[in-house]
């Protein structure tokens, strides 16, 4: 093994915790990185870890060699993929994590491109709402919806997420229209289960914030059933445009409330701080902004 590979597995040690679970990572005995570790120290003359059988941590000239090692990586992997970039393929796995509802409606078409240009590359697909850890799981690369609040990741926009709230025609006919706060008040919500109030919080045109309590009809942790409730006219619908910006289209969903409006969120590629971003990561997040963009179709 070279220096460059001595520096990814001691990242690889740093990111996962343990010598154990690195080895489980990069599909090699644990005998080999502790191994490789303790070169890599007396190489450098200085310990870079503080190591028990289940635990490592950094010590002070371990996080110094960590910095300059991930810079190098970057470093690294830039020349190889200016040199490579127009003639050599994508290949190896492809590790993701996406939001379930986004994911089918949004991703897969997006994916189906990337993978038709990059054929010898192989997708593995975590299609779940759940908030994973990514360095525990191997994760390449996760899309992640909202505010991030784990500083140890990084991310990059792709695209902003704008939000509705929609109520099905026959439900107006049997309602009336809602175009006050007052009048949103004493209509039923149907609300996603991680949205932190029951109510809806509008924009006016003054920029002034106001939270409308609304009683929750229909609690859920998927925006297509809350959609399918919606167009059924069980309530009123508070969702992000992208979950039914084609019942929007067609007329089966009708938007209220629209002299005001809505705090935006974005979608984000987010993936590990500690690790050095490997061409296919890099080339898939360039490809995802540039196929959503700032405006992307389901806004249009």
């Amino acid at each position: 093994m070279g220096q460059l590979e001595s520096m990814r597995i001691f990242i690889t040690v740093v990111e996962t915790g343990s010598i154990t679970k690195a080895a489980e990572r990069l599909n090699l005995a644990k005998s080999a990185i502790s191994k490789r570790l303790s070169e890599l120290e007396h190489q450098l003359g200085v310990k870079l870890l503080n190591r028990t059988t289940r635990t490592s941590s950094l010590t002070e000239a371990g996080q110094v060699y960590l910095n300059k090692c991930k810079l190098i990586l970057d470093e690294v992997d830039d020349l190889h993929c200016h040199i490579s970039s127009t003639s050599s393929k994508l290949n190896g796995v492809l590790k993701l994590a996406v939001p379930l509802t986004f994911g089918l409606k949004h991703l897969v078409p997006a994916l189906d491109n990337f993978a038709k240009l990059h054929p010898e590359l192989k997708l593995d697909i975590d299609f779940s709402d759940k908030k994973i850890d990514l360095v525990e799981d191997g994760v390449d690369l996760a899309i992640r919806i909202g505010s991030l609040s784990n500083s140890t990741l990084r991310a990059k926009p792709l695209a902003p997420i704008h939000h509705v709230l929609c109520v099905s025609p026959d439900y107006l006919t049997e309602h009336g229209h809602i175009t006050t706060p007052n009048d949103l008040k004493s209509h039923k919500l149907l609300r996603y289960s991680q949205q932190p109030l029951s109510g809806v919080e509008l924009i006016d045109n003054n920029n002034k914030t106001m939270t409308v309590p609304m009683e929750s009809f229909c609690i859920a942790n998927n925006g297509d059933f809350l959609k399918t409730m919606a167009v059924s006219g069980h309530g009123v619908l508070f969702t992000p445009k992208f979950i039914v910006w084609e019942e929007l289209a067609n007329g089966s969903l009708i938007p209220i409330m629209t002299d005001y409006r809505f705090n935006s969120i974005k979608a984000y590629a987010v993936y590990p701080e500690t690790r050095y971003l490997p061409r296919k990561v890099r080339m898939l997040i360039d490809f995802l902004s540039e196929y959503f963009g700032n405006e992307p179709y389901w806004d249009k």
